[in-house]
């Protein structure tokens, strides 16, 4: 693995160096914005994005950079911006790219490729983590390896910096940047609507005063909105003041309060869409609730076999949970006007390391979390907290503040909508997509994305800390299976009782 690693590294170390494309004019400045308070925490932190995408076809490397420059650069300004200082804030000060300074063919071992070319894209995409990145230029960079893999003929990675946009916002540039597979004539097909429209919580039409008994509960459920938005509230204070996580397994020896780069590794699964609609509609719940009660399942199983301890009654841990504040009934208008900047909050999500003689037990246990987490305003007061730091203090001490909320949770953990069929970008079909982040202080970060009938599970993780990652991710492909299994028995047991 190190041979590899130090291949991969030494191979884009040795790139040449090319001059910079940057060359900010007066008549740009009209152009100029500032920058969200979101992606300013994300500048200090410096957290980046990765997306491994695997492609259908051998790289064509002149037909891809043009659809770079038409497209991606065309449509997201982000892309074409560079980060300035003005009266000691910063702002997206457009720019003229070289576009050929920000796409890099690496030369990996041939010997090493022969060998294993899944684990040497794996361990190219894992060195990213550890390069940095020319601040002198827009933050972003194509990674092209024409590498045949089991998934894809070829694959190409794209990095860029969290401030320049968040997962949500990449998406839609992609998929806006992209054409539908099957057919070439039309943007690729988005996933139906959920029954949610707006953010995760909305306000309830108050019903006629002539109703009695509907009236009260009304005002109840404000009470109840009113009494879990100040407990959290209260939980998040005391999380950035003393409460922290148990040290376990899942958690890095120093906390994560290292500022500087940790080695991560990259990995990623396919599970079927319609295994967890299966699942979704057996337990009458949400997507999100099910992938929440498989996480919690995997790390369960990963943690009693890892540490032996079959004797606990189990363990509470916590995950920093990414939520989009955009509203999701306009999609496919975010898809045409491309979404842009860091528009995120954040809650405490809870999870469960026990052992479960009924596999649905963690589903059911998420279900009650999410429940009570969506009478809560607790992302509405996580965001307004994160602005006010930085209005109103300094960018500095938000960042502090995130960074130590973070290291006292266990994970990180987001749910990506992506497109709902195939897409062709820049002129190659995409096989798979696979997003996920590095520079936060958590040990593992699990990522889950829809793609056509696919929702892919991507971990990064701290490469000392699980050598044996590839089995954790073994346990994701497994805890599903046991769910789904699970819930067919269910299922057939209460047909058999009807």
């Amino acid at each position: 693995m190190e041979e590899t690693m130090n291949a991969a590294i030494s191979s884009v170390a040795t790139l040449p160096k090319l001059p910079l494309s940057v060359r900010v004019h007066r008549e740009t400045e009209c152009a100029d914005e500032p920058m969200s308070p979101i992606g300013r925490i994300m500048e200090d932190l410096d957290v980046y994005i990765v997306v491994v995408m695997g492609l259908g076809k051998p790289v064509n490397l002149p037909v891809f950079r043009a659809g770079i420059e038409t497209e991606l650069l065309a449509r997201f300004p982000r892309f074409r911006s560079v980060q300035v200082m003005e009266f000691g804030k910063p702002r997206w000060v457009q720019t003229t790219v070289n576009v050929d300074d920000h796409i890099i063919v690496p030369r990996l071992d041939p010997a090493a490729v022969a060998c294993g070319p899944e684990k040497a894209v794996e361990d190219y995409v894992s060195s990213l983590s550890m390069l940095p990145m020319d601040r002198g230029r827009p933050l972003w960079e194509f990674h092209f390896l024409d590498i045949p893999t089991s998934e894809a003929t070829s694959t190409t990675v794209l990095r860029l910096h969290h401030s320049i946009g968040d997962g949500a916002s990449l998406m839609t540039l992609l998929m806006a940047s992209s054409l539908s597979t099957a057919d070439p004539a039309r943007l690729p097909a988005m996933p139906p609507p959920p029954k949610r429209t707006g953010p995760i919580y909305q306000r309830r039409p108050r019903p006629p005063l002539s109703s009695g008994e509907a009236l009260l509960a009304w005002v109840w459920s404000y009470l109840v909105l009113a009494w879990n938005t100040l407990v959290d509230g209260v939980l998040l204070l005391a999380t950035m003041l003393f409460l922290s996580d148990p040290h376990t397994l899942f958690k890095r020896a120093d906390g994560g309060s290292s500022k500087s780069h940790r080695h991560m590794r990259f990995l990623h699964r396919s599970l079927s869409l319609d295994d967890v609609k299966l699942v979704k509609t057996a337990m009458n719940c949400t997507i999100n609730d099910v992938l929440v009660g498989v996480t919690s399942a995997a790390l369960s199983q990963y943690y009693f076999r890892k540490s032996g301890d079959i004797n606990a009654k189990g363990i509470c841990l916590r995950s920093f949970l990414l939520v989009n504040t955009r509203t999701v009934s306009s999609r496919q208008t975010y898809v045409t006007k491309v979404a842009t900047g860091n528009k995120l909050s954040s809650l405490i999500c809870p999870f469960h390391i026990a052992l479960h003689d009924d596999p649905l037990e963690h589903v059911r246990k998420a279900k009650r979390l999410m429940l009570r987490k969506k009478s809560s305003l607790e992302v509405m007061f996580t965001q307004v907290v994160g602005e006010f730091l930085v209005k109103y203090f300094t960018v500095k001490i938000g960042s502090f503040l995130l960074r130590l909320f973070m290291t006292r949770t266990t994970i990180m953990l987001s749910n990506i909508v992506g497109p709902a069929e195939h897409i062709t970008l820049c002129g190659h079909p995409v096989a798979f997509m696979a997003t996920s982040v590095y520079g936060q202080p958590q040990a593992l970060t699990v990522h889950y994305l829809n793609y056509d009938n696919t929702i892919k599970v991507i971990l990064a993780v701290d490469d000392a800390q699980f050598p044996d990652c590839h089995q954790l991710l073994d346990d994701f492909v497994e805890s599903m299976m046991l769910i789904k299994e699970a819930t067919k028995f269910h299922t057939l047991k209460s047909i058999r009782f009807d």
